[in-house]
């Protein structure tokens, strides 16, 4: 079989019919991503393929300084087509990584170039997307409709005023532009001087004075009223791992006190501060029938080094070692007792911990809505076909894959859809193949609509687009 094919990556007939009847035409609901609010309100239309491509796509940076390119061709001064020529002379050595195939679906489903990216042919490939991009079909908005998208969430923090997405709102589009309330830099106690700053930026936003700890959650309530009424429905929370001990009463004032004043708490105190106002978010995000989206298992900027020239999210993470089960039950069931428990997905980064997170799903599963505590997708390091298929295997071990609300993009680049792609071809592939082999029913009948609900459907009715 052809790389690429029709049917790549679909290794039997039924996975086959499984893909092509049920998975490839399914629309798409990004329940997570980090696109631009303001280009998809501006329909904006990028200069060349290397600003579309690689510009913050830290992916592809790690991919790069791996293959010994010099940082000045990665997030340097060097020129756009010299960075287009470095990211080429990388492909070779990503034989078996998610980048190689991601790359050349990218060519081939938005520019019709189905030659694979070599050194060789750069000058012609950088000339012939180059040129596609001048023509009316390649603004944000076509491209986003032509990967079948209906909804696109992106990541904001609540000082964000949302005016794109009230400028998105007037505009005839045929997806809808939702934003999520992203809230950790409030949560940022340890980084004393800038979580004070950020707080004076929230109260001057919120038009309030920020001198307690009850202030502060009074101001990001009013920022989350104000999501609400641009239609939020989803909250995002980052943080490295579940915090292992909850405050005692009283005790996040006391620390806020404390770093208010410029005095940096104590990690122990931070710690107990973060999980204090994580459990009053969580209590805001039920009260307005939000989704929450956890992200943990992640080591963040972990080389001092590329952090301290150029910042978050440049290629310098790593996978985490292991979230503790007991902190997290402890979160989960304390907003459980209260009946304040919310719809729930849990971004897992660190492989060892599927079984604990999919078991820790159907704990506390309380059949008031299908699947109302999910296990995430496959995500960051993991969103590959072996991270893929070790969170399938895990979900259907303990919990029912068929309410599994499917892949999302997590992604900066508008040229990052066929992801979707990808795991409808592996999850199809898994099934295919064991209908094929007699492990479950040959029953397409019932298989394939589980296939599209997983695809599309069960994101939809989850997050209530």
């Amino acid at each position: 079989m052809a790389y690429l094919s029709d049917d790549f990556l679909l290794h039997s007939a039924h996975a086959r019919n499984l893909f092509h009847d049920y998975a490839a035409e399914a629309p798409i609901y990004d329940y997570h991503c980090h696109l631009s609010p303001a280009e998809i309100a501006d329909n904006v239309r990028f200069d060349n393929i290397s600003r579309m491509w690689l510009a913050g796509d830290h992916y592809k940076w790690r991919a790069m300084r791996a293959n010994g390119i010099d940082e000045e061709l990665i997030t340097g001064k060097a020129s756009d087509e010299d960075k287009f020529s470095a990211w080429a002379r990388t492909l070779p050595a990503l034989s078996r990584n998610p980048l190689y195939d991601w790359t050349h679906l990218e060519l081939r489903r938005y520019f019709g170039i189905n030659d694979l990216l070599t050194p060789e042919n750069v000058p012609a490939i950088y000339a012939a997307c180059n040129e596609l991009l001048d023509e009316k079909d390649f603004t944000v908005h076509r491209l986003l409709a032509k990967m079948k998208v209906k909804v696109v969430c992106t990541t904001d923090d609540p000082i964000d005023d949302l005016s794109s997405h009230v400028r998105l709102s007037s505009q005839d589009v045929p997806f809808s532009m939702r934003p999520t309330f992203r809230p950790d830099r409030a949560m940022a106690i340890e980084s004393t001087a800038a979580w004070n700053a950020y707080l004076d930026r929230l109260a001057q936003v919120a038009g309030t004075v920020i001198a307690s700890f009850d202030d502060l959650l009074e101001a990001l309530d009013s920022r989350h009223a104000w999501f609400h009424h641009n239609g939020c429905r989803s909250a995002d929370h980052g943080f490295e791992r579940v915090m292992p001990e909850l405050p005692a009463k009283g005790e996040c004032s006391r620390i806020f006190a404390k770093a208010r004043a410029g005095a940096a708490p104590e990690i122990a105190e931070a710690s107990r501060f973060k999980a204090g106002l994580l459990l009053e978010l969580c209590r805001m995000n039920h009260s307005r029938g939000w989704v929450q989206q956890f992200h943990f298992g992640i080591l963040r900027d972990v080389r001092s080094r590329t952090f301290a020239a150029l910042g978050s999210n440049t290629g310098v993470d790593s996978i985490g070692d292991g979230t503790p089960g007991w902190p997290l039950a402890r979160l989960l069931d304390t907003l459980d007792k209260d009946g304040r428990l919310a719809r729930t997905v849990m971004f897992n980064g660190n492989p060892v911990d599927n079984d604990l997170i999919a078991c820790m799903a159907g704990t506390f599963q309380d059949g008031s809505f299908p699947g109302k505590i999910q296990m995430g997708p496959a995500w960051w390091f993991l969103d590959q076909k072996n991270g893929m298929i070790r969170q399938i295997e895990a979900l259907s071990g303990v919990g029912l894959l068929s309410r599994f609300i499917g892949m999302t993009t997590d992604s900066r680049s508008f040229l990052s859809y066929p992801r979707h792609e990808y795991f409808r071809r592996i999850l199809c592939n898994l099934l295919g193949g064991e209908m094929e082999r007699g492990d479950c029913p040959d029953d397409s009948g019932s298989i394939g609509p589980m296939v599209r609900n997983i695809c599309c459907g069960n994101a939809k009715d989850y997050f209530g687009f």
